[in-house]
Formats: structure tokens, sequence, C-alpha cells
């Protein structure tokens, strides 16, 4: 979630017992069974943790370039060696139908549904006929910037929204783009009109799969039989399948929905509003060029007499993994309802074998909310991988299985709680005591998680599989609402996020975890710094997260740290985990004695975050979004710094980043 659109006031106030405390008793027990050596104790003994086992698969990856420093301007900093070239900003026309984009603001909204969508986000690249240089670039688009959208911004009237195109422009900036780019002459250019080239916006019609498809509760007045909804939003982390299709994840997407009448406790779970949408689009709602109730369908507050009539079941059209192929041109997305509904930051696999079920983990994005996992009834099948049908493989793998939430225990040991009808509550009784059928409990995903005992988290955001160990990294931004603390765990004001890890078990609902990396300023005091970080590692924030096939792990910031923003643009990290181990095969987290093996490759212009990693299948490119930057790109050099004193309008953009001579980045 960019901290453009984070919203404060949403949080999980179930009372399950916090991480905090969780980590503040997993520590001190470490720590006393280390013989006290403080955040060394992280290494995990034999009983506890990431531990005792003998890993064959370590990366032989060895990062080639040393940490630079931080940057401040309105530029991109990158490693020395390499070069950076803007690709794609918004606005990029790709279809016949798109229009040049305008430095005036004055595109409409048609121009911007044939054009690259606004603030990227998580993305992917997918190859065509194997290439390392042609293939579909998949862009997230997680929200708007209005002031830089439109001319004069938005124009409100009475507090309400006059113009159906400026709204119209809004939806359509939403959603995901689907880009063909090619590398020529070292330099990638989009591909213009060709037939691969689309946009799924926030009105693109989409079929519901799963448990919930065809459910009363996805029954509206344009769909009845409750079978599609309309568009996707906010369109944070990203995913991909074994099986060559996309996965965009809608997070921040309540804030676009209003009841003013009574809450249902989904929708109180949630964050629903009773007060007004965040753009408000709603207020079009009976204007004469409305087309079914494109603008009234974010007003979910009941008005007919039954479901048919109105739109009080919209927004449980939305809060899913969305499953996109992007090789077939025009192909419907397709929502999947069985791996949750909340505010979905990622969406990352497990390490597939042959004749085992898939698992999917995806983060709640909100302070104090959970981790889950989706485990498929389906066993993988490694023919699938080159199936042409390939979101009726998807069918096979991600519409049936069990949905389960993380509970991290005190010993460095975890359970997987399902979140099935026969789960057990805390009070001792079943999920079924509170929801009447599995589409309930879906729908309130997180309200079911509280029942449950779920361990509540600092704002899990991005995951990320180690390929080698086979080792689950997510992503845990920060909680500045966290008040328990002590020796072990100081940070009762966590502005600086922490990496967390874990290893599954044998069994389905077990796993064991430890902390990789706590994020803090360099001059942070000793409690502060627990990973011994430096000047040319510090970091705070940190959100998106990648492994690429050489077993890299690509980690970026969306800082709002005052002790780290003072010296640094927000960035992209590297780190190879998996030779990281003592004498006993034991992985390591990132300490004082080895904190040299975290590097800072790259830095953002002034007012971004750096998001969305992809890779070329030579790791000759690898592929990075700047978002809401606040006065750049000034030219197709993604390094060349605005000239001082010129404003320019700013676009998000991907950063392709390649060695100047040829080589693969990073090694």
């Amino acid at each position: 979630m960019s901290k453009e659109t984070f919203d404060a006031t949403r949080r999980n106030h179930s009372g399950n017992k916090p991480f905090d405390e969780v980590l503040e008793a997993n520590l001190s027990r470490r720590s006393v069974l280390k013989g006290g050596v403080g955040i060394g104790a992280l290494t995990a003994v034999s009983s506890l943790g990431l531990s005792g086992c003998f890993y064959p698969n370590v990366s032989k990856a060895k990062l080639n370039f040393e940490s630079i420093p931080g940057s401040l301007t309105d530029a991109v900093a990158v490693s020395p060696g390499y070069n950076a070239q803007v690709l794609a900003p918004w606005g990029t026309p790709l279809t016949s139908q798109g229009a040049t984009w305008l430095d005036d603001g004055s595109n409409t909204g048609d121009d911007q549904l044939n054009a690259v969508g606004m603030h990227h986000d998580g993305m992917h690249f997918f190859p065509l006929n194997d290439s390392n240089d042609d293939g579909l670039l998949c862009i997230n688009h997680e929200y708007i910037d209005q002031n830089a959208l439109h001319p004069n911004g938005d124009t409100i009237e009475d507090g309400l929204r006059p113009i159906v195109d400026e709204v119209r422009k809004e939806i359509n900036a939403h959603g995901v783009s689907v880009v063909r780019i090619r590398l020529e002459d070292n330099v990638w250019t989009v591909v213009d009109s060709d037939p691969l080239n689309r946009r799924y916006t926030g009105a693109t019609e989409m079929d519901i799969s799963g448990p919930l498809a065809y459910s009363p509760l996805l029954v509206t007045k344009y769909s009845p039989e409750g079978n599609t909804t309309r568009g996707t939003l906010n369109n944070c982390g990203n995913g991909y399948t074994p099986w060559g299709t996309y996965l965009t994840c809608e997070e921040n997407w309540p804030g676009y929905f209003v009841n003013r009448g009574e809450l249902t406790d989904d929708q109180t779970r949630i964050g629903i509003s009773t007060r007004s949408t965040r753009y408000r689009w709603d207020t079009l709602a009976g204007n004469a060029q409305e087309i079914d109730d494109e603008f009234a369908r974010f007003d979910i507050t009941p008005s007919g007499s039954s479901a048919d009539e109105d739109y009080r079941n919209e927004a449980n059209g939305y809060g899913y993994i969305v499953e996109i192929d992007p090789y077939t041109e025009a192909s419907r997305a397709r929502k999947r309802t069985a791996l949750g509904r909340f505010r979905h930051e990622g969406c990352v696999f497990g390490n597939v074998e042959h004749g085992k079920p898939i698992v999917f983990y995806s983060g709640h994005d909100s302070r104090f909310e959970y981790i889950y996992k989706f485990v498929s009834t389906a066993r993988w099948h490694k023919r699938d991988a080159h199936r042409f049908d390939r979101l009726s493989v998807g069918d096979k793998y991600m519409d049936e299985g069990t949905l389960y939430v993380a509970r991290f225990n005190d010993d460095g040991t975890g359970t997987w709680l399902p979140l099935t009808l026969s789960s057990t509550t805390q009070d001792g009784g079943t999920l079924a005591d509170h929801f009447p059928s599995l589409d309930a409990i879906i729908l309130n995903t997180a309200g079911a998680a509280d029942l449950l005992g779920a361990t509540p988290m600092d704002r899990p955001e991005w995951g990320a599989v180690d390929p080698f160990s086979g080792s689950v990294y997510m992503t845990l931004t920060n909680n500045t609402r966290r008040t328990q603390g002590n020796s072990a765990n100081p940070r009762v004001n966590n502005k600086f996020g922490h990496i967390i890890r874990w290893d599954e078990g044998r069994r389905a609902t077990d796993f064991t975890w430890d902390i990789f990396v706590f994020g803090s300023p360099a001059d942070g005091d000793a409690d502060t710094n627990r990973s011994g970080l430096t000047e040319f590692n510090q970091f705070a924030s940190p959100d998106g997260l990648s492994f690429d096939k050489r077993g890299i792990l690509w980690v970026q910031t969306d800082n709002g740290a005052d002790e780290v923003e003072e010296y640094t643009n927000d960035q992209m990290l590297a780190v190879v985990p998996s030779p990281i181990m003592d004498d006993r095969f034991n992985q390591l987290p990132i300490t004082e004695e080895n904190q040299g093996e975290l590097r800072r490759f790259f830095v953002g212009p002034n007012g971004c975050e750096v998001t969305g990693f992809a890779i070329s299948p030579d790791y000759r490119t690898v592929f990075v979004n700047i978002q809401h930057p606040g006065n750049w790109p000034y030219s197709n050099d993604a390094t060349e710094q605005t000239p001082s004193g010129m404003d320019i309008r700013p676009r998000a953009a991907t950063v392709a980043i390649r060695r100047n001579d040829g080589g693969p980045i990073g090694t």
C-alpha cells in the first residue's frame, strides 16, 4: 500500500494477541537458549525457528556491486556500471484508439481507456516465444493523483462531481495495463497498437470464480445471477502463476464505496465508509450521461426491495486476487474468491512440486492484520505449466482449496488456522456458530480470522519465496500504533518495519519462523538498529519484495520515517539469503556481523515510492516502477535530473535497468 493512500483510521480492533508480544517472548526465549547473545539469538537452534535442516539447494549468486549512497534528487540513482531508462509512463498510448499524452492533462477519458494507467505498482514480465527481448509487461495501477490527471485537478461543485468525462478518466486510470515491449538497439520500447496491448480498468466486466460465484451475496442490479462484477480497483501488489498468468491484488478498495445506512458485519470489519467515497464518483449517479449505473454502483446503501434492484452487494465483488491471461487477446479476468476477501497486498506461490498441492501466500495490509495462505485441493501436474487454456488451469488450482490464517507462537513455531465452518474459535465453538456458509466466511475473511485467534501483524505486505531454501519472506511495513515493548523488542513505535521469514512444517498447519531483518536508521541505538545497518543499507518501511530465480532477494521501500527520509529517497536493496548460514546450516538473520550482504542498488526520485519488480529471463534487464514522483521524469534517461526551478507534470513510470556491458543484473 502506498503511504499516499494509507488510512490510519482503518485497523484491526479484534484484541487478538499482537505480534509484538509474540516477538517479545520469542526473542527472549531464543536469547536464553543462545546464552544471552541478544539479536544473534535469531540464528535459530535445532528445536526452534528455521532450524537444524541442511539446505543442499543454496544459491551460488554473488552480488557484484557495492552499496551506493543515498540520494535526494529528482532523478533515479543506480549502481555504477548500470543505466536506467524510462519505459511506459502513465498515458503512453496502447491501441490505435489511443492519443498522444498531453502534458497539460487534457487527455480525455477515452484516451485514458486506451493508454497506460496511473501510479504503477506491482508488475511481471511474460516473455513471448521464450524470448529475452520481447514480452508482455503487466503493470498494476494503484490509485490516482487528480491534480496531475486533470489540467486543474478534479472539479467539485457543492461537494459533487459535475463532469462525467473527468470521472470516467479517473476510473480508466485504475486497474492493470498489459503492454508489449521489445528490446531494440539496447533500448526497450512499447510496441504500439499490438493486439495484445489492453487495459483492465475500474469498469471492465470480470467474472466471479470460486465459492462466491453465483452466490446470493454477489447479486446486484447489474449482475442478477451474481457471477460478474465491473472493474478492479486499488491494484497494489501482484503475483503470477506456474501456468503463466498474472495475479493482481485488490488492496485499499473499501474507500471507493459508501453505505449511508446500516453497515453489515463484513462492511464494518473491512472499513466501508458511512459518509463518502474517496473520489466522490457516486455523486454523478443519475446524471443524464450515466450508462448502466456506472456511478450509482459505488453507493451501496440498500434502496430496493431486494439485492437485484440495487447495489447493496456491489462492494462484495471486490477484495480478491484477480487472474489475467496476458497471452490471450481480449481475455476476461477472473476474481478468485477462494483465496479470501480482504485488502490483499500481494500473492506469491510456494515452490511447486509435481504431485503436491500449490500454496499461495498473501498479506492483509493494515495495522494489526493477518497473514494468509491458500492450499489447493488439486495436486500440481507439471504438464499444466504448458497448457494454453490458462484460466481453466486457474480454475483447477485456485477455485477449490483451504484458506488458512497464521498464528505465531512464542517459541518460534506457528500454526496455520483453517478458515472452515468446523474450525474451533477462541470461545470454544466453531465458525459455523457465527457464519451460515463458507461464502459468508470468505466475504468476511478478517472477521473469521479474528474469531480463530490469528496473530495481528505490523501491516503485512509483499511476500516472496526463496527458490532454493523454500523459505517464505514477507514485509511488515510498520506500525506506529504498537504500544507494548521490552528489552527484546523495544520499538513500541515501530516506524521502521521488518521482514519476517518462515518455513512450512511437515503438516499443512505447522510452520517455524524468525525475523530476517529489522529496518532502522544507521544511527539508531543498539535496541533500534537490531540488524546493525549502516549508512549504505539503512532503510525504513519495507514494502515490495521479490526473489529472482538466482536466489537474489530484492527489497523495496515506501519510507515514512524522517530518520531515513532525511538521508535518502525510497530505494531498492538486494541480498542473497540462502547462503547466510551458521556452521550447522541454520539460516541466519541480518546482523551487525553480516549486514554487508544487504546492499543498496537503486534509489528513486524525490517524492516517489519504489515498487514493483520484474526481470527478463536472461537476468539482463530489471524493471522497477516509480510511483507518485514529485517532479520526474525529465527525459527518457531516468537518471537525468529535472533542472532546478523547472516544474513538470509528474508521470509514474517503469524504469528498465541494464548493465552497460550487457551482463546479468546484480552478479
